[in-house]
């Protein structure tokens, strides 16, 4: 005899953390900073599960995209906690002190997402 669950089994969700920095001087070189600066100061947190961080291109204007900004970060986290003690650690607040000088504006992207 086959049994059934009504309870169907509910994926666990991931923070999308998503950054877009339009930089003061976005000469190439500055952007290549920042860049390097997430590198150091942003992969070291616990709960990352996927980071990455790069430069617009600039090649790429369909009608659609989005290029008042130089350089985008997105890490994906394990779960919102991760997140949140991410914020507050003392190398993500290192990065900001460090790299802030040079930021015109930052666009700050957060979703909750299945993984699939």
């Amino acid at each position: 005899m086959e049994t059934f669950s009504l309870v169907s089994e509910v994926p666990p969700m991931l923070l999308c953390h998503d950054v877009y920095f339009t930089l003061k001087d976005s000469a190439p070189e500055k952007a290549d900073e920042l860049v390097a600066a997430c590198k150091k100061y942003l992969t070291v947190q616990p709960g990352i599960v996927f980071f990455c961080c790069g430069k617009l291109v600039a090649d790429l204007k369909r009608d659609v995209n989005d290029t008042a900004w130089d350089v985008s970060l997105h890490i994906v986290f394990e779960s919102r906690e991760a997140h949140d003690a991410y914020q507050e650690d003392p190398t993500h607040n290192k990065f900001i002190d460090e790299c802030k000088v040079n930021w015109a504006k930052v666009r700050v992207f957060d979703a909750m997402v299945e993984k699939v």
